[in-house]
């Protein structure tokens, strides 16, 4: 198929490549769009793992108080040059990453930041929940597998349906970033507050 410069244009405007990647990624899925895409984010997710190792000590402190006054974030979001960190498209990221944090609450950053003594005890109600049903014990324990990785959907900010699109993970919103800014780009910290928690 001849692949024609309108649609190297149409997808580069979709995934940020360059124009060589995005005519290459053309030709090997002859022609196909969808199939040119998803070349060019598995890719993407190959260089992401390759950067994970590199130093990110640039970045941005963003700052969010939510309408009303009542969530506020602080977020620490690194890259690897000062350079990055002061691209719109990286204040972007800060910006919806904190509203994402004040809208859905996350307690840790990855699954591996979960606290043992929590995901023990989610474990142990996870199980007698199975059981109660009426579950063979066999199969439980997949049961369990299955139902902790709602758990850390529920906890874990990488592994959050992004709030402004459900279809994309946090964590894949991080790696397109790493894949269009060529930096690796890390969650270092975060707090949230609410108005009267704890009391």
């Amino acid at each position: 198929m001849n692949i024609t410069t309108q649609m190297v244009k149409e997808l580069r405007e979709e995934t940020g490549a360059g124009v060589l990647e995005a005519k290459k990624a053309l030709e090997s899925a002859n022609g196909d769009f969808a199939k040119a895409a998803n070349i060019l984010r598995e890719k993407g997710a190959a260089r992401a793992a390759k950067r994970a190792d590199r130093d990110a000590s640039e970045g941005v402190v963003e700052l969010y108080a939510h309408p009303g006054s009542r969530v506020g974030v602080i977020l620490e979001l690194n890259c690897e040059t000062d350079f990055v960190a002061k691209t719109p498209k990286f204040r972007e990221l800060a910006h919806d990453l904190a509203l994402h944090i004040a809208a859905l609450a996350p307690k840790y950053i990855t699954v591996e930041d979960v606290d043992a003594s929590e995901l023990e005890n989610e474990s142990q109600i996870l199980r007698k929940q199975a059981l109660a049903e009426g579950k063979p014990e066999a199969i439980v324990e997949k049961i369990i597998a299955g139902r902790l990785s709602k758990f850390y959907e529920q906890v874990c900010l990488m592994e959050q349906p992004f709030v402004k699109d459900d279809s994309v993970r946090v964590k894949d919103l991080i790696l397109e970033a790493i894949r269009t800014t060529g930096e690796n780009i890390k969650v270092r910290r975060f707090a949230r507050y609410e108005l009267g928690e704890g009391l």
